[in-house]
């Protein structure tokens, strides 16, 4: 069992440029992925997706892609030669053609800014790309662990609360077994102070009690939900929706034994019970 909450990073150094990713998870019906990346990954952007779904199945996922280079790589100053080459033979055939004196100086250089031009520094995307698939799969690892962690402790919590579940069970079936003998009682010693005077609908009408006073049925199916819930708290795979059925599976069982049964020790047995079912359901909504 995982939890739907944590966070994972991981970062790597590729020829100058640091790229870091990070991860976090937060409580979500199904999985919400939020991919910020750099524009030079947008080529491989889906195939991150893609990585990311394999491993995550339910959440809100917020991943951040950050791409840094070291400090004055990002950007180079270039000298244009081949315009150099043309102003230096013009100042010389000017020199020559109108007899002028002096040199050129190299601090003229500066005066003429066509000369330099400042140019990003080609990303080499095939070389970083190994790199942020390796990281990707270092920074959901540890979200997973997390998650993992997270998730021993919520599934304790949930075991405790099954079973005060399966104890409620156990005594709620005590008590259809001394209503159902009660009832039994009460239908013979009607018809032996009356059965001279009693009419086919009488009798109809006191089996109808009978019957519905009867919740065997719905305790036999409550002790079957509570034990599969025990059973899918055992399973690797992610069990927060089958949890969550079982529980309205639980509830709706409480509920027809308090409307057939509404006697004080079972009605305080079914309210336990659903507090019970309620401290489990909060808890589903942080498992995957």
């Amino acid at each position: 069992m995982k939890s739907m909450t944590g966070y994972g990073e991981a970062s790597i150094q590729i020829r100058g440029t640091k790229v870091t990713i990070q991860v976090r998870s937060l409580n979500h019906r199904h999985l919400d992925l939020q991919l910020r990346a750099p524009r030079e990954y947008l080529s491989f952007e889906e195939e991150i997706r893609k990585v990311i779904r394999q491993k995550i199945s339910r959440g809100r996922l917020d991943v951040f892609i950050n791409r840094s280079q070291a400090k004055g790589q990002s950007r180079r100053l270039e000298l244009n030669e081949e315009l150099l080459g043309q102003y230096l033979a013009a100042v010389r055939q000017a020199k020559g053609k109108y007899q002028l004196s002096g040199d050129f100086s190299v601090s003229l250089l500066s005066t003429i800014p066509e000369l330099f031009q400042v140019r990003d520094v080609e990303v080499n995307v095939a070389a970083e790309r190994q790199g942020v698939f390796k990281i990707l799969d270092a920074a959901l690892t540890r979200l997973e662990r997390a998650r993992e962690r997270e998730g021993r402790e919520l599934k304790s919590d949930m075991q405790s609360q099954i079973r005060h579940l399966k104890r409620i069970s156990t005594l709620l079936e005590s008590r259809a077994s001394e209503t159902g003998t009660r009832l039994q009682k009460a239908m013979v010693t009607a018809k032996e102070r009356d059965s001279s005077s009693r009419t086919d609908r009488d009798a109809s009408d006191t089996a109808n009690w009978i019957l519905k006073g009867d919740i065997n049925e719905e305790v036999v199916r409550l002790k079957s939900h509570v034990e599969a819930l025990s059973r899918v708290l055992a399973e690797k795979e992610p069990v927060g929706k089958k949890v969550d059925f079982l529980l309205q599976e639980v509830q709706r069982e409480l509920n027809t034994i308090s409307s057939k049964v509404p006697h004080l020790p079972v009605v305080q047995l079914v309210l336990e019970g659903k507090e019970r079912v309620e401290k489990i359901r909060e808890q589903t909504q942080n498992i995957e």
